[in-house]
């Protein structure tokens, strides 16, 4: 009777905290003239989980690839690789998917005892495990980084660890001016907390490396973002790919932190990929042969909607 019971009530928790959501995203290349590609890699698929469901998937590409390939990389993101033999003027990548996302602003689990005030260290036999990910990727020769996280930390008494993160979380999307940037790559965190602005991507990896260099174990995530809003007013970077950050945290596992829209926990964010770094989660990249002027420019369109049963 207590286990039924047990069921019943985490059943209708999820229920309560569930919404079936609708992504649709279109990358489209265009050229002066056909030319030939090479292979395409493409991180589209979310990952299927105890808080995300997958309910459907299609993949549509134009011109249509000779072969399609399926793997899962070394941290078990879903990697597709469409191979072409024919030349075209236009590369077309169409993915629809529909899934359930049961959302929290909380660990479902709690944060170990050990691990509610910070500094703590993690267990020895999760090291191995989070060696790289707590491993900073960026020079930070004046060390403004270092700084800027410790400043976060309490020097009158004991810090929360959940509340100092939250506390970067907040900090990022209050002090920093969210752009929109279309150029590849990353900013440097040192140039993103010099210049306080940046796009989701640049907010991300600055809050990664500022929790690694706490010593906390941080990945980047790449993904889909749900604005409920349609007016305008709503989260910030919806409409395109997103990023944000994960921390690991004793206890609770991979928690989600958004700093671009303040958001902690999953609520609104669908992973894809998560990365030791940002370049590990490009959610699509290929190559092309033909004459240098061809390339008449790329148009990516994303789109999320709540949908009913």
């Amino acid at each position: 009777m207590y286990a039924a019971s047990k069921v019943e009530t985490w059943q209708s928790i999820d229920e309560a905290a569930m919404r079936r959501l609708k992504i649709s995203h279109v990358t489209t290349y265009n050229y002066a003239s056909p030319v030939s590609f090479g292979d395409h890699r493409m991180m589209l698929r979310p990952r299927d989980s105890h808080d995300l469901r997958l309910l459907s998937t299609s993949l549509a590409i134009e011109p249509r690839p000779s072969a399609v390939r399926w793997l899962h990389d070394v941290l078990g993101n879903s990697v597709a690789i469409a191979s072409f033999d024919t030349k075209s003027t236009q590369l077309r990548f169409d993915s629809e998917i529909v899934l359930q996302h049961f959302e929290s602003d909380e660990p479902s689990c709690p944060i170990e005892a050990y691990a509610r005030t910070y500094p703590f260290s993690y267990a020895a036999n999760e090291i191995p495990d989070l060696a790289r990910s707590m491993e900073r990727q960026y020079d930070d020769p004046d060390h403004a980084v270092d700084g800027w996280a410790k400043s976060f930390v309490a020097t009158d008494g004991p810090t929360d660890t959940w509340e100092m993160l939250g506390a970067i979380t907040k900090a990022i999307q209050r002090d920093m001016f969210y752009l929109m940037r279309e150029a590849e790559g990353v900013q440097s965190p040192v140039e993103t907390l010099k210049t306080k602005s940046g796009s989701c991507r640049d907010f991300a990896v600055l809050m990664m490396e500022a929790t690694r260099s706490l010593g906390l174990a941080a990945r980047f995530v790449s993904g889909y973002l749900y604005d409920a809003n349609k007016d305008g007013v709503g989260v910030v970077g919806g409409g395109a790919t997103h990023a944000w950050t994960q921390v690991y945290l004793p206890g609770s596992g991979w928690i989600e932190f958004d700093p671009t829209n303040g958001i902690i926990g999953n609520r609104d964010l669908i992973r894809v990929a998560v990365a030791r770094d940002p370049n590990q989660a490009a959610p699509l990249q290929g190559a092309w042969t033909g004459a240098p002027g061809d390339y008449l420019g790329m148009n990516v369109k994303v789109s999320v909607s709540a949908v009913s049963e």
